[in-house]
This record gives structure tokens, sequence and C-alpha cells, in this order.
């Protein structure tokens, strides 16, 4: 018998995306965890869309993600404190995969598998990082969850968009530094944590769908704006954690990484190369100014002054919905509809095409998948296959029953 998931604080941070955040948080609503509480830490009108929800509520509106976080898990009340992204949405197993592990007294961190914009294709696995800050591969098995130690000089990396702690390691050490406005807070914090020594367990079945949202610093097609935070994370990340060394070699492989990025979504036709100089400057003013930074001590944050504020979520009963692409409009609706009686939806709807398949939170609630009945799903079949259209089904059901609780 399995140990029972943990008592969870949710925390979610957004600045200027009610949108995105209102559909996250239909996500965390379809959860199957029993005992868990949602902290949205937002501008005004990201607190406007939780005001029917009963949810903690605390006002933020900066262009720091750490110091964002800091404030949800002041509030925190439960001994084990979950991350997802704004424009993230999580499988309804997501949150009771990724919190068993603390039932080991030895984790002191666990983080999940992240599917990209398409809902198939994996943005992030298993990595770990170095005293550089740059992520190497590991490989895990992908039917359960594996407890791995801090590897010499280095970490076992968790993603800020599915991610857990144990809340007293991580208030112990005050959070996550406030220096990291943007890029590699969490990879500082999976450093800081690793000379405790504790385990940090990688669960291939926690599983988040995440968008890459339009920010100020990228567009929705993830091309850059600016890079000036990106180097100035760096700076201040191999101040605290590089030896010293190795900096101007860090700097300089940087520098290229990043100007080889920017090729890249030129040859796509998505940047101008007019815009390559701006963006060039931003990322070595943002090193510069890294540099000089002050990197302050981090006071611990004591117990959360507020009761535990249950989210009305837990097992909700599955029903799965298929038909033909010319039926889209009618199996919606009936979609909408089993939603609104409160069940998980998972909706097929089939083209006679070789379309590539998409996954997707409808914005209505339940979950959708469309593509051509002879088309891809995993990316390792083959651009054809000739399936009959209760065959296809039946082996989509099972590619997402483990995620989705089928």
């Amino acid at each position: 018998m399995s140990p029972a998931p943990v008592r969870t604080s949710v925390i979610v941070v957004s600045r200027h995306r009610p949108e995105h955040l209102s559909l996250c948080l239909r996500g965390l609503a379809q959860l199957d965890h029993p005992d868990f509480e949602v902290i949205v830490v937002a501008d005004p009108e990201g607190l406007a869309v939780t005001e029917a929800l009963p949810v903690k509520r605390i006002l933020f509106d900066e262009a720091n993600i750490s110091a964002a976080r800091n404030a949800g898990i002041v509030v925190a009340a439960a001994p084990v404190i979950a991350f997802i992204d704004d424009d993230a949405v999580p499988e309804p197993t997501w949150l009771c995969r990724l919190t068993t592990p603390f039932a080991d007294p030895r984790v002191v961190a666990a983080g999940g598998f992240v599917r990209g914009r398409n809902g198939i294709s994996y943005q992030w696995k298993a990595s770990q990082t170095d005293q550089l800050g740059v992520s190497h591969g590991l490989s895990v098995a992908e039917g359960q969850a594996t407890l791995l130690p801090p590897p010499p000089e280095g970490a076992i990396r968790t993603e800020g968009t599915n991610c857990a702690f144990r809340r007293d390691a991580v208030a112990a050490l005050g959070g996550f530094d406030p220096a990291f406005r943007f890029y590699l807070d969490e990879t500082d914090l999976n450093l800081r944590l690793a000379a405790s020594g504790g385990l940090t367990a990688i669960v291939p079945g926690a599983q988040v769908h995440h968008g890459f949202a339009a920010s100020a610093r990228r567009r929705a097609d993830r091309t850059p704006t600016d890079l000036h935070e990106i180097g100035a994370s760096s700076a201040v990340f191999w101040r605290k954690h590089a030896p010293a060394n190795a900096t101007p070699k860090a700097r300089e492989a940087l520098m290229e990484a990043q100007r080889m990025r920017l090729e890249n979504y030129v040859a796509d036709g998505r940047l101008p190369r007019a815009e390559l100089g701006p963006l060039n400057q931003s990322l070595t003013e943002g090193l510069d100014a890294g540099e000089a930074r002050p990197i302050n001590p981090l006071p611990a944050i004591g117990p959360s002054p507020d009761a535990f504020l249950p989210f009305p979520a837990g097992p909700l009963p599955r029903r799965i919905i298929a038909g033909r692409i010319w039926q889209t409009r009618a199996k919606r609706a009936e979609a909408a509809h089993a939603v609104a009686q409160g069940a998980v939806v998972s909706l097929f709807l089939f083209a006679p095409s070789i379309r590539r398949h998409r996954v997707r939170l409808h914005p209505d609630g339940y979950w959708e998948q469309s593509g051509g009945l002879w088309g891809k799903s995993d990316r390792d079949q083959p651009a054809f296959a000739p399936w009959g259209f209760a065959a296809r089904l039946r082996h989509e059901i099972a590619r997402v029953a483990p995620f989705r609780g089928l």
C-alpha cells in the first residue's frame, strides 16, 4: 500500500496574465489530492480572478519572482510547498504523485516532468546542475519516483513550474534569494538545499503542461525581447557558487550560447537581424549589473501566521468522450456539460488525416486531444499509421491514463 499524499500548500505566482492564471486554477480544481491549499501571489488583476475561490491571496506586483515566492511561503501552512507557474496546468494526478515521496523524511525536494505547448512533447525531464548553473541530463526510470542524493559539487535540479519542497528546509534557508529576480532562482535553491545532503525525488508521473506565455522578456512564441535578467542572474549565480577562476569562461560561454540562440531565431524568421545588437547589448549590461548587485543574507522564514485553508478538490469521476472532427461542436458541448456536473473529462477528436496531435486543457475545463486519425501523438511514432477509430481511441486513452487517472 503506497503512502498517503502529504498535506501541501500550492503557490502560484502571477503577474499581468489573468487569463492564464484562471486556466491554471481550473486545473488545480481537478486535482485528486485530498488535502491541499492554494496561495495566489499576484497583481490586482490576477487576484480578481480568484474572488470566488477559497484561496489565500497576496497582492504583489513587482518583477521579482523570488520575492513573490517567498511571500507565498510566509503564509503557507502545510509541511510541503509546491510551485506551478500561472501559464501551466497540472494533470489531475500531479500533486499526489509529486508529494507522495515526502513520506520519506530524507526527501527535501521533488520535481516532475513538464510537457510543452503541444501537450505531448517534453520540455523538461530530469537533470542536475553544476556550480556554473549548467544543466546535465539524467536518465531515470519513467514508471516510478527516483530518490537521488546531491552529486559532488552540484545538485539535482527541479523546474520552477513543477516542483515541491519541505517547507521547514526552505524556510530555514530564507527561501528563494531575491537577488535572482528571474532565471536560476530555483537552481540556486537546489544548490543551497544540496548542502544539507537531503534527497531529491524525480517523479516522472507528476506532470504539468507549460505554455510559455508572453511576458516582459519574451513573446508568445518564446522569442526573447530582453536578456538583461538572464545576464544579471547568471552573474549573481557565479558569484555565489562558482570558483572565481571559472567566471570569465562561464561568461564567455553564456554569451556565445545566447548569440547562437538568437541566430536560430533569425534563421527561423522570428527575429529581425536588426534586433540582434540591442538584445546582445541587454545581455552584456545584465552581466555587468549582476556583478554589482547586492547579495544579502537571507533571514529564516518563520511559521505561517495563517491557518491552513483547504481547497475543495479530491478524487472526481472520470469521463471519456470521443468523436470525429466534424462532431466538434456537439462533443465540446457534451464535454462542458460533463465538467459542469463535476467530472474530469477527456475529449478525443480525430480527423481523417495525418495531422499531429495536440493536447490542452480547454477554457471550459475539459482535456481536449485533437489530431489526425493516422497522425502522430508520441513523437517516435511513424508519420502515418493505419489506425481504425476504435483502436486509435484505445491507444490514446492508454497513453494518457497514467497521468489523467483514467
